[in-house]
């Protein structure tokens, strides 16, 4: 194609044909120019589609996490309310219900001594924040909901903080010195178990007796029931976006199908 252009101009010129020679050369320029124009917008279109490809790539990774973690945040919600109706039961016996089931009363406080931090996944925005590439999410109102978890989260995070601060000072070290915790354990164990593990070992009333005089223990179980309280409040606000970021989230994919 080149050499045919090429001696076009040549004949041009051999023939004295000055005028058509530069009408023809402008021509042949324009021409190049539009080449160069339909090659840039191909190349643009492939680069645009191969990031909208990387865009709902990411979309479809956070809706994972997304659901992920709503199922993670029912299964500590329902811990938690279990665990806040344990907190007040034994608050009763605090307050001069008698203490007949020793063993119940032992697994109720330890489910509330095992509890567990809430961590949250959310890798694909770790990714696309450290990297660099949040921008890549063409939808405002996506990213903008991304932050308002991860802000939700961090207020959560520092409710829980405060939450196991107390169980520090108002439970767990009142509890260290008072109590045997070895027959607890077992006892316990062998519930949970259901004999498969543990021992059925008596629990010491006395024991109980002076665990049930101890105030310091009684507002550790107090804060539990407030504590536990906010902390699922919080849950289900971070539940809530996320399940409207999900549906967002699943209209932008769909809209790029």
């Amino acid at each position: 194609m080149l050499k045919l252009f090429r001696n076009i101009r040549q004949n041009l010129l051999k023939e004295g044909k000055t005028s058509k020679y530069f009408k023809y050369a402008i021509g042949e320029i324009v021409l190049v120019v539009i080449g160069i124009l339909i090659a840039l917008q191909i190349n643009n279109q492939n680069d645009a589609r191969k990031e909208l490809t990387k865009e709902m790539h990411y979309l479809q990774n956070i809706k994972s996490d997304l659901q992920t973690n709503i199922v993670e945040m029912d299964k500590y919600m329902a811990t938690r309310t279990e665990c806040i109706a344990a907190a007040n039961r034994i608050i009763e016996h605090f307050e001069g219900k008698a203490l007949t089931d020793i063993s119940k009363f032992n697994e109720d406080q330890i489910n509330i001594y095992s509890w567990r931090k809430f961590y949250q996944s959310n890798n694909t925005f770790q990714e696309l924040t450290n990297s660099g590439n949040l921008a890549i999410i063409k939808n405002d109102s996506i990213k903008n909901m991304l932050l308002d978890i991860e802000s939700l989260y961090k207020v959560m995070k520092a409710e829980e903080e405060h939450f196991r601060y107390d169980t520090e000072i108002l439970l767990y070290e009142p509890l260290y010195n008072l109590m045997d915790l070895n027959p607890m354990v077992k006892n316990y164990t062998y519930r949970a178990s259901n004999g498969q593990a543990g021992e059925n070992i008596e629990l010491s009333k006395t024991e109980f007796d002076s665990f049930l005089k101890d105030k310091k223990i009684k507002n550790g179980f107090v804060m539990t029931v407030l504590e536990f309280t906010v902390l699922n409040d919080m849950f289900r606000d971070m539940k809530q976006v996320s399940e409207k970021l999900i549906k967002i989230i699943e209209k932008e994919i769909d809209k790029n199908k």
